[in-house]
């Protein structure tokens, strides 16, 4: 706040990465398997129009939606070089991320390996 200039925009962000190899750095991290097949983004959305119907009858959120499936087909490689000089971020790796983050996710029951 002290070194962001007023209407500036700054993206905070770290490495860009595909999600093949985020979840290749995160089998290694877990000590399981890397995936082996893919799933079509076709067949997942598919899925997700199912997920949405099943939630609207049991009441519960789906496990993928549509509109996620839209984020994913979306190339999301941004730079976060600006806020590096003029404001001095220093993000983390993604793997320390992913070090701190999946046994987080573990300790609240949302994943397991």
């Amino acid at each position: 706040m002290k070194k962001g200039r007023p209407g500036e925009r700054y993206l905070l962000t770290g490495e860009n990465a595909s999600f093949m190899h985020v979840f290749d750095m995160a089998a290694v991290i877990t000590g399981t398997s890397k995936p082996t097949f893919r799933i079509p983004l076709g067949v997942i959305e598919v899925y997700g129009w199912l997920s949405v119907l099943i939630s609207r009858i049991t009441g519960k959120l789906p496990l993928i939606s549509p509109p996620a499936v839209h984020v994913f087909r979306h190339q999301w490689a941004y730079s976060c070089e600006k806020a590096k000089l003029e404001l001095g971020y220093k993000p983390r790796s993604l793997r320390e991320g992913l070090e701190e983050v999946l046994p987080w996710l573990k300790s609240l029951g949302l994943i397991n390996y």
